[in-house]
């Protein structure tokens, strides 16, 4: 054990603090754990021990992650987000199946509650595009968003605006 971790609480302690405000992922935790313990192993003996009881578990997460920024996020940014944070690459396409059946709808919110009326211009237009597309969502559900509300959006779509 590091002199940090004699200090203060254990690691386990720690570990089930951070989970007890927000789910986390076994990566994001032995992360935050490094800070102290310079031991990896006794790192990853705790964090076996939190999934084996049920206090950690990279699926609940996920699902946490998903449900907190689905709304304002495509499946685009969300997949890799979670990607990052070492989320199952099995659980990864079966999340980005889930999310593309609402794609449309939750680009549709995010237009509605950012622009709200129908680019007027074809340099509007590349402004929302480019908005919607730093949010994850994918050309075809931008196109549609827009092409819906944006006269002669047809002429546009073959020139990608970004």
């Amino acid at each position: 054990m590091s002199d940090a971790s004699r200090s203060g609480p254990s690691l386990k302690a720690r570990a089930v603090a951070y989970l007890s405000r927000r789910e986390h992922s076994r990566l994001e935790l032995r992360r935050k754990l490094s800070a102290y313990s310079d031991d990896p192993a006794e790192i990853e003996a705790v964090l076996d021990d939190l999934q084996r009881e049920h206090w950690q578990s990279d699926e609940r997460y996920a699902k946490a992650y998903v449900h907190r920024t689905a709304p304002r996020q495509g499946a685009r940014r969300i997949v890799q987000a979670l990607r990052q944070q070492g989320v199952d690459a099995q659980q990864l396409c079966d999340l980005q199946h889930e999310l593309q059946g609402s794609e449309l709808g939750r680009a549709q919110g995010v237009w509605q509650r950012k622009f709200g009326q129908p680019p007027a211009d074809a340099r509007e237009y590349a402004r929302q595009y480019r908005y919607l597309a730093g949010r994850g969502f994918t050309t075809d559900c931008i196109r549609r968003v827009l092409s819906a509300r944006f006269e002669g959006a047809g002429d546009l779509a073959d020139d990608d605006p970004v």
